[in-house]
């Protein structure tokens, strides 16, 4: 009996019941967009299944990591630029180019300082006739192995401080971290930005479901892929996809923006 309530008791510190809170009502207008995010895999993903899950999703907006040149041509090829006029793209061979596409107006404002892969932050314009815009950063923090465990650590930090404190804000990508590891809660406690931050998976009860490996690895799956919202964003519908020749899978989500 002992031997029960002791893995009880490990069961629940290793898969805590997620909280999910009723989203606020606030009055007001709001825009709703489908955003994805996509670890590549160095490049390698099949970008005709890329186009394909955009177009069954209805995606709006798409972060690309390990974005390299061959991937961006096989995406323009695959009929992605077709469905996104916009984007922002920073490809590099190799794990370090990233890209935000996007069918709404799209402006980079910068890229993230000191960071191993690039983030480029952009604004969305949202059309309203508002003028009211979505800050998208799309994240690649470097893993937590072996000498690049300080660097991982600097890059999540850097990522919080793209929190201003004011306007919808998105971070999506491949964090490299799941809620196991205290920096990826501190960064959604707010520590080093302004607000608190939500995490659209763990909101919708989804905070389990692995997003690495899909493949190429005998190792248990865990999230390490994100879309982490401003509280002025309310997430649904958020669902993982498999993609074939990448270990990632991709993260899909609605986004209902509270506008100013």
């Amino acid at each position: 009996m002992a031997a029960v309530s002791l893995l009880a008791c490990q069961a629940f510190w290793l898969f805590p019941v997620d909280v999910r809170e009723p989203a606020a009502e606030v009055a007001g207008p709001r825009v709703s967009l489908v955003a994805m995010s996509i670890n590549a895999e160095l490049g390698g993903a099949d970008a005709a299944g890329i186009v394909a899950l955009v177009r069954e999703e209805r995606v709006d907006l798409l972060a690309v990591e390990e974005y390299t040149p061959e991937l961006a041509r096989k995406l323009t090829a695959a009929g992605l630029d077709g469905l996104f006029p916009h984007r922002v793209a920073h490809a590099r061979d190799g794990a370090g180019g990233t890209a935000i596409y996007s069918s709404y107006n799209l402006a980079e404002t910068g890229v993230l300082p000191n960071t191993q892969f690039t983030m480029p932050v952009a604004r969305l314009d949202l059309g309203d006739g508002s003028g009211s815009s979505l800050r998208v950063v799309a994240v690649h923090a470097l893993a937590p192995v072996g000498d690049g465990l300080d660097q991982w650590r600097k890059d999540l930090a850097t990522v919080a401080r793209a929190d201003n404190g004011s306007g919808p804000l998105l971070l999506a990508g491949d964090f490299n971290a799941t809620y196991d590891h205290r920096e990826f809660r501190a960064l959604l406690a707010g520590t080093g930005g302004s607000r608190t931050m939500v995490d659209v998976a763990a909101s919708l009860g989804s905070r389990l479901v692995p997003t690495w490996p899909m493949r190429g690895y005998r190792l248990p799956g865990i999230a390490l892929d994100h879309l982490v919202t401003s509280p002025d964003i309310t997430g649904s519908g958020y669902s993982v996809h498999r993609v074939e020749r990448t270990d990632h899978a991709a993260v899909v989500a609605t986004l209902t923006i509270q506008v100013p």
